[in-house]
């Protein structure tokens, strides 16, 4: 009897490798954020100050709690573009987003899905875990406080400050 060249081990092994490789060029061709980035990066995520002091430093921003005692909501002259949940068990970020970006961020990031209670269409919410750059978050929410300046009637946009 000739002697086995391969063994069962190999054929398993193989196999795993396989899949391993075939999930991976999935996951490329997706280009899901997974093969971007090592897994299980945290960054120096911003904390719920940082993220106030942020949106507050921005024109004609005023905050307030109209829902409950743990959604701090930031408006500009009077329209909602961001509401931080302060509460520990769901610590997220909604905001305004323009509908083509809101459904490439969801697909890119595990981290963003649509924000509950509003137009899934218009909003996203993210999950505050760390996991996001803060660069990113940063853009974000300047994103969403554009979108709602650009969408206030232009006799409240020409009290702004130009730039």
């Amino acid at each position: 009897m000739p002697p086995k060249l391969i063994s069962e081990s190999m054929i398993l092994t193989g196999k795993y490798v396989s899949m391993l490789f075939l999930f991976a060029w999935e996951l490329r061709n997706r280009k899901l954020s997974i093969l971007k980035e090592p897994f299980f990066q945290h960054y120096n995520a911003m904390d719920v100050e940082q993220i106030r002091e942020y949106c507050l430093s921005n024109e004609r921003v005023t905050e307030g709690f109209p829902f409950n005692d743990t959604a701090l909501v930031f408006k500009v002259a009077g329209k909602m573009f961001a509401l931080l949940d302060l509460s520990e068990e769901n610590r997220g970020l909604s905001l305004k987003c323009d509908p083509e970006l809101a459904i490439e961020l969801r697909e890119q990031h595990p981290e963003v899905e649509p924000a509950y209670h509003f137009n899934k269409k218009h909003w996203n919410s993210v999950i505050l875990d760390g996991s996001i750059p803060d660069d990113l978050l940063l853009e974000w929410l300047d994103h969403s406080y554009e979108l709602v300046v650009a969408s206030l009637p232009l006799k409240a946009r020409q009290q702004f400050n130009d730039p």
